[in-house]
């Protein structure tokens, strides 16, 4: 296919050139009545390009087939049957993806470590999830991808079960084995969906973990917006095979997905696809050597504990994206919170996750060497203001036993969520039900979920992390002082 081809980019272009006036959506009319305050802000060209592709660029009545030939390029760029633009993020194309695969009431294999997104998708849909828990690193205190035997475990246990969702890359870049995970769910004639949100980059760099398609995943979902160059909330389906139908899979989509998507995703969806065809290769290898000398520097920094290729050579992981930079700053007397919050203030930097234990950041092609020199000062300033005693490490963590983040679920999500419930005070909640979802952010894993039996021992670690400065947006209570449960 020709790859020097931008249908949607080469569209908008033409909609340009012709200097069409639209009498419909967006009110704005390409940012003539916009406030110039915002202009001042936002720059002319985001509304001059905010069309709908119903208005200019491909109208449904006299299709050029503008999107789908963008698809077709896609999907022929990274070795899929078929791929489908998303404009509202990979939260949502991960619950598409479920609802593709399973319906209410039908079991589906989920990765415990999973998104937020991932657990609504549970609560809206009524599939009834069969948790398959993360191998965990006692040492670090992190969640890996759980491993085939793990899946296979769950399967013969749960045999009725419809298919499989795995999350690979995690937050912090360790990788599953995909082709094992997926080998056990074809084994058992059930299709295997990645949530590779993190992944969008792996289909065009050899020395990067596998990427979805090649370890025969049947649907992989990427978010371009985190690794790669498009805007926000750009997000796109890769689907091989016929576990999954690309007719329901697309009529999922419409029934969540928005009406009005947005011209700026699948151009710059567009776009992204034709750089990295042309031009990926030697952009991510110059990513990966700015992240390896980043890397031999970061684990020279007294205090910093690098996350590097033992994770891989002890097992815990199958692979590890090079490109996230992750360091446990616990032996700086500080949490990843607080240390985030001090980079921001004193160095004008902002990470890219953090947690009780460590902090992340990650390095894409679209880094230099001036951004390469800003993270190392800041870290290195870090250490310094730590080793001095200038930053307060606030209170301490009670964090769990690994065993203990394994709650029983002894009630489905779906009722759990939307039946009665009561908000008790934090004391009242253990052993009983959760109504809620209680998500540390980021990386935004629940670590509470509707319908699992709340414990002492993660209570005291939910309770003790928001008053260590730990954002849990989802909670009714943020502070953990209470906790919405299921009503007795």
């Amino acid at each position: 296919m020709d790859h020097s081809r931008v249908p949607v980019l080469e569209a908008l272009a033409d909609f340009h050139r012709r200097g069409d006036v639209v009498y419909g959506p967006p009110g704005h009319k390409q940012g003539r009545g916009v406030d110039p305050r915002v202009l001042e802000v936002l720059g002319e060209g985001v509304f001059r390009s905010d069309v709908l592709s119903l208005n200019g660029l491909d109208d449904r009545r006299e299709s050029q087939g503008v999107l789908d030939q963008a698809q077709e390029l896609m999907a022929d760029a990274v070795g899929a049957e078929r791929a489908f633009f998303s404009t509202c993020g990979s939260s949502l194309s991960v619950k598409t993806s479920m609802l593709a695969v399973a319906g209410p009431g039908e079991k589906l294999l989920v990765s415990r470590n999973a998104h937020k997104s991932v657990i609504a998708a549970v609560i809206v849909s009524g599939v009834e999830p069969v948790w398959v828990h993360p191998r965990f690193d006692t040492e670090r205190h992190l969640a890996h991808p759980p491993e085939p035997d793990a899946v296979q475990r769950a399967l013969a246990e749960h045999p009725e079960a419809k298919g499989m969702l795995l999350i690979t890359p995690t937050d912090w870049g360790s990788c599953a084995d995909i082709k094992g995970v997926a080998k056990v769910c074809h084994a058992g004639d059930v299709p295997l969906i990645v949530d590779e949100a993190w992944g969008a980059h792996l289909p065009f760099h050899d020395a990067l973990p596998a990427w979805g398609m090649d370890a025969d995943a049947d649907l992989v979902v990427t978010s371009v917006h985190k690794m790669g160059s498009a805007v926000e909330q750009s997000s796109v389906f890769h689907l091989q095979g016929d576990r999954v139908s690309a007719d329901v899979l697309k009529q999922r989509e419409d029934l969540l997905g928005t009406t009005s998507a947005s011209s700026l995703v699948y151009a710059t969806l567009d776009g992204w696809r034709r750089q990295m065809v042309e031009q990926g290769h030697e952009l991510i290898d110059g990513a990966l050597r700015r992240a390896r000398r980043l890397r031999a520097a970061v684990d020279g920094l007294t205090g910093l504990r690098l996350m590097g290729c033992d994770v891989v050579e002890s097992g815990l992981a199958a692979d590890l994206d090079l490109l996230k930079i992750v360091a446990d700053v616990r032996e700086l007397g500080i949490s990843g919170m607080r240390a985030t919050e001090w980079l921001r203030t004193n160095c004008h930097v902002d990470m890219g996750s953090s947690d009780t234990c460590r902090i992340s950041g990650v390095i894409t092609h679209a880094d230099d060497d001036r951004s390469e020199e800003v993270f190392l000062d800041a870290l290195t300033r870090l250490v310094a203001a730590a080793e001095a005693g200038d930053i307060d490490g606030g209170p301490p963590v009670d964090l769990p036993a690994p065993g203990a983040l394994e709650l029983e679920q002894v009630m489905p999500p779906r009722p759990a969520f939307f039946g009665p419930a009561e908000q008790v005070p934090a004391a009242r909640a253990v052993g009983r039900i959760a109504a809620e979802m209680v998500s540390p952010y980021p990386p935004g894993v629940p670590a509470m979920a509707p319908g699992e039996l709340i414990t002492a021992e993660v209570m005291d670690y939910l309770r003790s992390g928001a008053a260590a400065g730990l954002l849990i947006p989802d909670a009714a209570d943020p502070s953990m002082d209470s906790v919405r449960v299921v009503a007795a």
